[in-house]
């Protein structure tokens, strides 16, 4: 009975993996596949009941919050808080300078390093293998001890505080060494046949670039694109440190400011809404590029 129970499941018709159907005759092996699943379940709801616990709080009013006796869903879902509360803080200008930010760190990202992992994986000029160790040293380095001498910098060039305070954010966001050695991985298993090809023709080095090795490295570019967005906008220390004009902040730091030192007063239930709002767009990102993200992932563990 339990090996024809066995061929009609799932694991009866397995294929793929450490283990295949006939391993799973074993109960050994069924028991540890079962443990796992249900390992990866308490892993997943990890994760996911702080964000829905906010998500379910965030509705509820400050009594409902400070009531000695809880409960878990607020007395009405009012869809309508969310948009007053965007309305109090203006919360739209915040929005409109994090994209700003995002768009131009996502362009620096795959500009940059691109041209950077061409010049290194395909070009390799004298040289290239010093570069390159240097690069990933700089990996090592943590992003908290370079904050002070980037600001000296900054400041020097009178970038500071200003509406051009976005440009040196970006090319912040977009110096990313993590970025350069997926781009310089694909490079490097891109056919030579098209890019020797291309140089018999005439085609110029940067030409070749951008009319052959861009068009045909679009997976990669939308794996960068994706984290360099969702670095750019989670980010917290740079915007901070960088955008002190509260015009030009970031949705992180407003959230920031409006929680400590500001003119307008926010209770507990009104912010909670607003981390609501702020990882809204990630949570759509994720959602919308998961295949990306898992493909990309799948790929890098499996080297040729």
């Amino acid at each position: 009975m339990n090996a024809m129970r066995l061929r009609k499941s799932r694991l009866g018709r397995k294929s793929e993996g450490l283990l295949n159907f006939s391993d799973y005759k074993k109960f050994i092996h069924r028991f540890a596949y079962y443990c796992m699943i249900f390992l990866l379940i308490v892993f997943v709801l990890t994760a996911l009941i702080p964000i829905l616990w906010l998500f379910i709080t965030s509705f509820k009013s400050v009594s409902e919050i400070n009531s000695s006796t809880y409960h878990l869903f607020p007395e009405s879902f009012r869809i309508g808080k969310m948009f007053d509360v965007w309305k109090k803080v203006s919360f739209g200008r915040y929005f409109l300078n994090t994209f700003i930010v995002v768009g131009g760190g996502v362009i620096c990202a795959i500009v940059f390093n691109g041209l950077l992992a061409y010049s290194i994986g395909i070009l390799k000029p004298a040289g290239h293998k010093v570069i390159n160790v240097l690069i990933l040293l700089g990996y090592m380095v943590p992003t908290a001890l370079c904050i002070f001498p980037l600001v000296i910098s900054l400041r020097r060039l009178e970038l500071i505080n200003s509406v051009k305070s976005f440009l040196p954010l970006c090319f912040t966001f977009g110096a990313n060494a993590y970025y350069y050695l997926l781009f310089k991985d694909f490079f490097e298993k891109l056919p030579k046949s098209i890019i020797e090809s291309a140089k018999v023709e005439g085609a110029s080095d940067i030409g070749i670039f951008f009319k052959i090795v861009l068009p045909l490295s679009r997976p990669i570019i939308g794996v960068v694109a994706i984290f360099a967005m969702t670095a750019a906008y989670s980010d917290f220390l740079l915007p901070y440190t960088l955008l002190q004009d509260q015009n030009l902040q970031t949705v992180m730091v407003a959230i920031y400011r409006l929680s400590t030192t500001s003119s307008i007063t926010l209770d507990a239930s009104e912010l909670l809404m607003l981390l609501v709002i702020s990882i809204i767009p990630q949570i759509i990102i994720v959602l919308i590029f998961q295949k990306q993200i898992m493909n990309n992932q799948a790929s890098s563990a499996n080297k040729e």
